[in-house]
């Protein structure tokens, strides 16, 4: 091996999406459309005024030191709906931590439904993921982010790793949400207090925040009536907190409150149960 090769720095992924919209004769339409590096936006056709927006890391997973980056621009009475192709896994990363940034603007009378599926972490993957949203005071929003610890169908299992997740939801510049989430080093034996996960190795958070959630709650209450399930609502704003055995156990939950979220629509087409 040459000094040069045996002093390389690894490959990383690296991507930038941005999509901005307007509204135009009463259908969403594109304002701008940015791709860069691994990162692509897919529009697929729509049959009402709304678009839909898939999202795509062309690498096929992220390790410690990539980085993505969204953002997504919903002007005045648009409506977006952005998922991702699939699930996005975390690999096991021998240095750094992977960095997922999305940035979301939510426009007078708009919304934006960021419905993402599920996040798969391997042991000792490393990740940091921020969401920071700022929302109109005449603007709705729904975020549901899901998360496995390993796929329990292949026998797989986190014991170590770290996993970071940062959530700031603004309404004209007013900050009406933040948390924080950390898994780190011992993963498991921390998923395993009762406190946490309850030894459950699947579990998701929803967020919706606009003038329904209220009227959403008492709809949404007595489909998450299981063991590790709730949903509350106060001041504009609904969260709902579930977790579950495995993978398909939350998504047989995880899909019929998202569908109640948004007025009885599907899930998009992307997500298969």
């Amino acid at each position: 091996m040459t000094i040069a090769a045996a002093s390389s720095r690894p490959q990383r992924a690296e991507g930038r999406g941005h999509l901005a919209a307007r509204l135009l004769d009463g259908r969403t339409r594109i304002r701008e459309l940015y791709q860069e590096g691994a990162a692509k936006i897919r529009l697929p056709d729509t049959f009402d005024g709304s678009m839909e927006a898939v999202i795509i890391n062309t690498s096929g997973g992220l390790t410690g030191g990539d980085r993505m980056n969204w953002s997504v621009v919903a002007g005045a009475g648009t409506k977006i709906d952005v998922t991702t192709q699939a699930c996005e896994k975390i690999y096991k990363a021998s240095a750094g931590t992977a960095e997922v940034t999305t940035r979301i603007e939510v426009g007078a009378g708009a919304r934006v439904d960021w419905l993402p599926q599920e996040t798969i972490l391997f042991d000792h993957a490393s990740l940091f993921r921020r969401l920071d949203v700022d929302l109109d005071e005449r603007g709705e929003f729904l975020a549901v982010e899901a998360v496995l610890l390993g796929r329990k169908a292949m026998g797989e299992a986190v014991e170590t790793g770290l996993f970071r997740d940062r959530w700031r939801i603004r309404r004209s510049g007013r900050l009406i949400h933040a948390e924080e989430l950390r898994l780190s080093e011992g993963v498991a034996a921390l998923a395993a207090r009762q406190a946490v996960l309850g030894g459950q190795v699947a579990f998701a958070t929803l967020l919706y925040a606009g003038p329904l959630a209220e009227a959403y709650l008492g709809r949404v209450r007595p489909l998450v009536e299981v063991p590790m399930g709730g949903a509350s609502a106060w001041n504009d704003k609904l969260v709902v907190r579930l977790a579950a055995a495995d993978g398909f156990s939350l998504r047989k939950i995880l899909i019929p409150v998202i569908s109640t979220l948004r007025n009885g629509a599907p899930v998009p087409k992307v997500w298969n149960l």
